[in-house]
């Protein structure tokens, strides 16, 4: 029987805090019914650090596990969404799990389900065959099919997780809730990096911010050859009424933003800070705004793109 049923109304931050992370199992297989969220669940331990492969067929998963353990000091987790579409394998899957324990192996089955009505109507809006319907049958039928093959591992389940009425937000909060780990739950992983403009753009960042309206250290002729890690570069970006009225309003901007990429599940986010040519200003502010991060309990990277073009111009 089941370990555990999660539902929408158990996602509580009480109900994530009081799991035990520790002693993560080495292979999660995700499975399910068709629809229930099993792509958007991969993507979750994809994020977290797991080796992942969608539709495994069910025989080959202690092949997985001999490949991916091979030669490596550091166990390697992995997660693989078996079910039924692999129908002819399928049949296997109870001796791979019985193999699975024998080995002493360290699992944990996780079983994405929905109402039969739910199923019916994401199918009907992605216009997609359902996976089990031969020519003749209704999504209806389809879904029955799939639950009787699915029952047996269903009822073997650690995990059940009920995503009837989850938006995929919720079911990534789960999802993490179970398996990230302490570290990883902290908050997004956020990469902070100085810039200048006039070496190109920050293409690959979610947030710009553009500090070339502040006093430029490069016209004093005892900073130009520094940047904003040299404390006399720092003192004069940074201990200025321009640079403290700014700080002020942009962490009252961070602290906005931030919650709310967290509850949307974000993994990864990349602020950029831009001056002229990316040596003073940019870096002096970087490396602020990555220390205000890290004090709010983020993880946090701090680098500085165009700082090896510094002292070629300011």
């Amino acid at each position: 029987m089941s370990d555990s049923l999660v539902s929408p109304d158990q996602l509580t931050n009480e109900t994530l805090e009081s799991k035990d992370l520790k002693g993560l199992p080495s292979l999660v297989i995700l499975t399910g019914m068709s629809g229930a969220g099993r792509t958007e669940g991969m993507h979750v331990f994809e994020d977290l650090g797991y080796f992942c492969i969608d539709n495994l067929p069910a025989s080959l998963i202690t092949q997985v596990l001999d490949l991916t353990h091979q030669g490596t000091e550091d166990e390697t987790r992995v997660a693989v969404v078996c079910d039924t579409r692999n129908r002819a394998y399928f049949g296997s899957i109870n001796e791979q799990l019985q193999a699975i324990k024998d080995r002493g192996i360290d699992y944990c089955i996780v079983f994405l389900d929905a109402a039969d009505d739910k199923l019916v109507s994401r199918y009907k809006s992605s216009r997609r065959r359902h996976p089990l319907c031969d020519d003749g049958m209704t999504i209806g039928q389809g879904i029955q099919l799939e639950r009787s093959l699915l029952y047996n591992l269903r009822e073997a389940s650690h995990h059940v997780i009920d995503t009837t009425d989850m938006l995929p937000q919720q079911l990534r909060t789960t999802l993490r809730g179970l398996f990230a780990s302490g570290e990883e739950r902290e908050g997004l992983a956020v990469s902070v990096y100085s810039f200048g403009f006039k070496h190109g753009a920050a293409l690959d960042a979610d947030i710009v911010i553009d500090v070339r309206f502040l006093p430029n250290p490069y016209w004093d002729p005892d900073l130009r050859k520094l940047t904003g890690l040299d404390a006399p570069v720092r003192d004069f970006v940074m201990y200025r009424t321009e640079t403290e009225e700014f700080l002020a309003k942009w962490k009252a901007l961070l602290d906005t933003l931030m919650p709310g990429y967290v509850q949307e599940g974000k993994q990864q986010l990349a602020i950029a800070v831009g001056c002229t040519g990316g040596q003073h200003r940019s870096v002096a502010l970087a490396e602020a705004t990555g220390d205000y991060l890290k004090s709010q309990g983020y993880r946090v990277s701090v680098a500085h793109r165009d700082l090896k073009l510094a002292n070629v111009r300011g």
